[in-house]
């Protein structure tokens, strides 16, 4: 049975987009906004792995990553529910579009090109991907393969080089819109609008 037809706050958000779009900073800030817990599908892949998603690339390739990827992600959709920044590649495999489109609300963090060539080259963190060539083709190649299936997400949110509290309260708002038009299906959108609006007001306190 979809959890999507029960109380809102009480639906996973999963947050899809390319690397560098902020689903991990833009995550933690969402997830204590609306009072549930943040998890990242990365860290969670590499503790199942115990190792890094860079030596999982590396010893035994992508596809073997995203098999990991894919089943960590179904797990974590049917546990409690929370805010889960996904990879930008768990969102192009079909069997989890699915499952996010059954029991979740995905929302996509939409960054320029530019903006995510900036993120990127300033973090440490190693990704596997851009390690092939030039970042910005190579980001540039992925913008135009994965934006047309991003673009299934229930909620879309354009995101930056400015603070990221603005993102976090778009995507809150642009969350209570999606639930209310939801209403037709239940009265748990209709809760979970209230509580999403709840959450806003005591922010603007």
């Amino acid at each position: 049975m979809s959890r999507k037809n029960q109380s809102g706050p009480r639906s996973t958000v999963v947050l899809i987009g390319l690397m560098g779009s902020g689903k991990t900073s833009i995550g933690r800030r969402l997830a204590a906004r609306l009072g549930i817990q943040f998890i990242d599908a990365d860290t969670e892949i590499e503790a199942a792995a115990g190792s890094s998603i860079h030596d999982i690339f590396e010893l035994h390739g992508e596809q073997a990553f995203r098999d990991g990827e894919r089943r960590v992600i179904a797990r974590l959709l049917d546990g409690p529910v929370h805010v889960l920044a996904t990879g930008g590649g768990a969102f192009m495999t079909d069997e989890t579009r699915a499952r996010i489109s059954q029991s979740a609300v995905s929302v996509w963090l939409r960054a320029s090109l530019d903006t995510l060539v900036k993120r990127v080259e300033r973090s440490r963190t190693r990704r596997p991907l851009l390690e092939a060539g030039d970042p910005r083709e190579i980001l540039s190649s992925l913008v135009e393969e994965r934006y047309p299936v991003y673009e299934e997400a229930d909620v879309i949110v354009e995101t930056g080089e400015g603070p990221h509290e603005p993102v976090v309260e778009s995507i809150v708002q642009e969350l209570r819109a999606f639930w209310q038009a939801s209403g037709d299906d239940g009265d748990g959108e209709e809760r979970a609008a209230q509580e999403v609006a709840a959450a806003s007001d005591q922010e603007t306190e």
